[in-house]
């Protein structure tokens, strides 16, 4: 089967090798779905043709080549002030109903700030640089009141021990060029590594958010990596302001913000 999709701006060939690739009982089924799913990728193609038109520059940074668990690190190393209204959406769908939270990763200290404004029941934090675990101890300070414990560790070598939480907060980074490689260039998102851990530590009717990598919307990989370990989800598209000089790996001047129930 041979199928071509043109456009003024790009052609499309798709060549299906073996008849036994994609073979429903009908021939005008396989026609169907093949059909289905180039048109989608032309739809993907005219979508990102529009969306990268807004892209900033942004600036080199080669932080892959460096192992960052102990890294010290500058504030816009950890987080660059444009993610913070993405933060405040992640705290808002997690801690909406309060709760017992889990947060991977205290970076700067941030989102920790907007989950403890939900007055949760228990806020845990898992943290594995020892100069930023330094500033948690400080910060704390300003909480007497909650209940904050702090895990100080990879999270894949202690949330096992951990039980299970109402909603989680997953904001970290690769580490190192191994997991930039795994995690984000050969993932749909770099958190999918951790979506089979949030689901075994989460309540039932739990909720887990994470920094999607998702410009207006979610592809239909990324969907159904989430629905083969969650039961529904819902997006929220956020605006951002995004410097021209940005040294995260975003250029986009929105985000989406996934909640993924358990």
């Amino acid at each position: 089967m041979k199928k071509i999709k043109r456009s003024n701006d790009f052609e499309l060939n798709l060549v299906l090798k073996h008849e036994e690739f994609i073979s429903p009982p009908r021939a005008a089924q396989r026609n169907a779905v093949v059909n289905r799913a180039l048109k989608e990728f032309v739809a993907d193609l005219n979508a990102l043709h529009e969306q990268t038109k807004d892209f900033v520059p942004g600036r080199s940074w080669d932080y892959i080549s460096q192992d960052r668990e102990q890294k010290l690190m500058e504030d816009d190393e950890i987080m660059e002030d444009w993610l913070i209204p993405v933060m405040q959406v992640m705290a808002d769908v997690i801690c909406d109903t309060g709760g017992d939270i889990l947060e991977i990763g205290f970076g700067r200290g941030v989102s920790a700030d907007m989950i403890q404004k939900h007055k949760v029941r228990s806020h845990t934090i898992i943290e594995c640089n020892d100069a930023v675990v330094e500033k948690y101890h400080k910060w704390k300070a300003d909480y007497p009141e909650s209940d904050l414990k702090l895990v100080h560790g990879l999270w894949q070598d202690t949330i096992g021990d951990l039980g299970l939480f109402d909603g989680i907060f997953f904001h970290t980074y690769p580490l190192n060029e191994d997991e930039y490689m795994r995690y984000v260039n050969a993932s749909i998102t770099f958190a999918e590594h951790f979506f089979p851990h949030a689901v075994r530590h989460l309540k039932p009717g739990g909720a887990f958010t994470y920094f999607s990598n998702e410009i207006h919307s979610l592809s239909r990989e990324h969907q159904r990596m989430l629905l083969k370990y969650f039961s529904s989800f819902s997006v929220q598209i956020v605006p951002l302001q995004v410097p021209e000089d940005v040294i995260d790996t975003w250029w986009a001047n929105t985000i989406a913000v996934v909640k993924a129930i358990k």
